[in-house]
């Protein structure tokens, strides 16, 4: 009674041998199937890494800060992310823009070139920002462009720019404008940069009695630094300034008559 009552209630599906013919089943149709999700992840890993690069090379890039040159508004570690279509449909970089340029040519001699097998690595990892940038790459402010006249400093020890004194609020707290006096006129086509933290920033001023006085060449300009996109807590747009809003066009006068 007892015998026929456990067989009444066992589950037909507890039968070893049934149990074994499924798994047999199953494990075949997995086996079967393994293949093709192989390949269909290989082709998703490579179909993500081409879209990587490739929005990397023509959209946006990010860039790792290496030093202290432009604190407060960068800070060392950041992984800033630059829009490479910012110059692309006729704008030009402005007064006040935070670029990413290449600076061979102008703050490094034009031969200067990095190992091959070590360019090809820190570029993959560039473009996750998990590398400190090319020793030939630079990330500086815009001071002055074609044509300006970018003068250090006033009698209040501030930069002028087209006889205009600029308020540069966004300069680093310990510094001033500048140590070093200068008096130029921006070629066309050129830019004239500085870094934010100016006694630890290595920029136009250092390069002036150089091969180009200092100028970045505007097609040498990669893109705008326009987000800060890591580390988590500092994740925002990078704040535009109005420090420049008052400075007339070149060949202007301050206060609007013709020079």
């Amino acid at each position: 009674m007892d015998t026929e009552a456990q067989h009444t209630e066992r589950d037909p599906s507890s039968d070893p041998a049934d149990g074994t013919q499924e798994e047999r089943s199953r494990s075949a149709r997995r086996c079967g199937r393994s293949p093709m999700s192989l390949r269909a992840a290989a082709l998703t890993g490579v179909a993500c890494t081409v879209f990587v690069l490739l929005l990397s090379h023509f959209v946006v890039q990010p860039f790792q800060i290496p030093s202290s040159s432009m604190e407060p508004a960068l800070q060392v570690g950041d992984r800033v992310l630059v829009n490479k279509l910012a110059y692309r449909f006729g704008s030009r970089p402005a007064r006040g823009d935070v670029v990413v340029f290449d600076g061979r040519g102008s703050f490094v001699p034009e031969e200067l070139m990095e190992n091959p097998v070590s360019s090809v690595v820190r570029e993959g990892l560039a473009v996750l920002g998990l590398a400190e940038p090319a020793e030939t790459d630079f990330v500086k402010r815009v001071v002055g462009t074609g044509g300006d006249r970018v003068v250090c400093c006033d009698t209040e020890g501030r930069v002028e720019v087209n006889g205009v004194p600029v308020d540069e609020r966004y300069l680093h707290p310990d510094g001033v404008p500048s140590e070093v006096a200068f008096d130029i006129v921006v070629p066309e086509g050129a830019l004239w940069v500085m870094g934010d933290h100016r006694s630890a920033s290595r920029d136009s001023r250092d390069h002036l009695g150089e091969p180009g006085g200092g100028m970045v060449p505007v097609d040498k300009v990669i893109g705008r630094a326009d987000w800060i996109g890591w580390p988590m807590r500092r994740w925002s747009g990078l704040e535009a300034t109005d420090a420049f809003a008052g400075v007339p066009e070149p060949g202007r006068v301050p206060g609007g008559a013709h020079g």
